[in-house]
């Protein structure tokens, strides 16, 4: 069987590792890279992503000779919360001309049953005019919180409830767009980030939590939020940079599904600078950053998942990676279901390798 063939969009946080992901694998071919920075212009995929030998393939921002390629897929890694009109315009020209899809960029996408009509409607349309299908996804939201619940939820007589957790240090992250302007770390605690505009962490997770909710077959009354924000005790650094005395050093949210009355699916963030900042707040076993799933029944299971890399580098770049693999394993899955906009649980189960 041919590779199938792949344009990477985006060579961030994420895409770099997308990018090595797709040139490493013997059942992807790159056929194109898309560059927002005028400095990784003209240069070669494999300098792009830390490999040293050239593939041929350079990066570029024109984005009708991309869309002209011959390509089964796109590997969108946008960091597409800051610029959410323009992402939405890329994803549906990319779809209708006749390239199917696999993003980690604007994470409400991830449930299509929870988008407002227009939204869907307008991706429905572009994938209907291109004969393609969307995938969006990563490992949070996403992964941690849609097939894994729902495999520890197999072992179960009975559930009760789903509690899904985000319990990482952000300190290590070098993104300040993302910590600073999103999640609003290092700025006043009253300044108005993204992630805490009332709605926005349901925006953002209630997908998730309805997705849960469809797939054991609840009926959700509401979907409720809350959100806390807590100070540095001193002023110190971080990979983003300097963080003063009295700034965000820690957040929480929840995103909770409600179910005759009761809270029955949560999912929610627990994220500081520092591992000392909120110490009453949850963490892994040991200190450690990474994702709990908590299934409430009969009987019940809490799992505990720790990104790590065996070359001792950081849990943030181990999350990074693990978001670029959940798309890329999805690649063949993808290209071959029928048009429309999909999630992880209308594919056959996929694993490394597209296997």
């Amino acid at each position: 069987m041919s590779p199938l063939r792949v344009i990477q969009w985006g060579t961030g946080n994420v895409g770099q590792h997308a990018l090595r992901g797709i040139i490493r694998r013997p059942d992807l071919e790159l056929v194109g890279v898309h560059a927002h920075s005028p400095a990784k212009i003209g240069r070669d995929a494999a300098e792009l992503c830390g490999l040293s030998e050239p593939t041929g393939v350079v990066a570029t921002d024109d984005i009708d000779a991309l869309l002209a390629l011959d390509a089964d897929c796109v590997s969108y890694t946008v960091q597409g919360e800051s610029r959410i009109d323009d992402t939405m315009d890329e994803l549906c020209m990319i779809l209708a001309a006749g390239k199917n899809i696999v993003s980690t960029a604007l994470v409400f996408l991830i449930n299509p049953a929870f988008l407002d009509d227009a939204t869907r409607g307008r991706l429905a349309a572009a994938c209907e005019k291109g004969g393609t299908t969307l995938l969006t996804s990563g490992i949070d939201p996403g992964w941690s919180g849609d097939v894994v619940p729902l495999l520890v939820a197999q072992m179960c007589e009975r559930v009760d409830s789903i509690r899904v957790s985000e319990l990482m240090n952000y300190g290590e992250y070098a993104d300040p767009a993302f910590t600073g302007e999103v999640f609003g770390f290092g700025l006043p605690l009253d300044h108005p980030a993204a992630l805490f505009e009332p709605g926005a962490v349901t925006f953002g997770w209630g997908g998730i939590v309805q997705l849960l909710a469809d797939a054991l077959g609840w009926t959700l009354d509401e979907i409720r939020e809350e959100h806390e924000r807590l100070p540095a005790p001193e002023t110190f650094h971080t990979a983003m940079g300097r963080v003063e005395q009295g700034t965000t050093a820690a957040v929480r949210f929840d995103v909770t599904g409600i179910v005759g009355g009761r809270p029955a699916i949560t999912a929610a963030h627990v994220n500081r600078l520092r591992d000392d900042i909120g110490p009453d707040w949850p963490i892994l076993a040991g200190g450690r950053s990474g994702y709990r799933v908590e299934v409430t029944g009969h009987p019940s299971f809490t799992l505990e998942l720790e990104p790590r890399l065996d070359d001792g580098g950081s849990h943030a770049v181990a999350g990074l990676i693990g978001s670029a693999m959940r798309i890329l394993n999805a690649i063949p899955a993808v290209c071959a279901a029928p048009p429309g906009l999909v999630t992880p649980l209308d594919l056959p189960f996929f694993t490394v390798g597209g296997a």
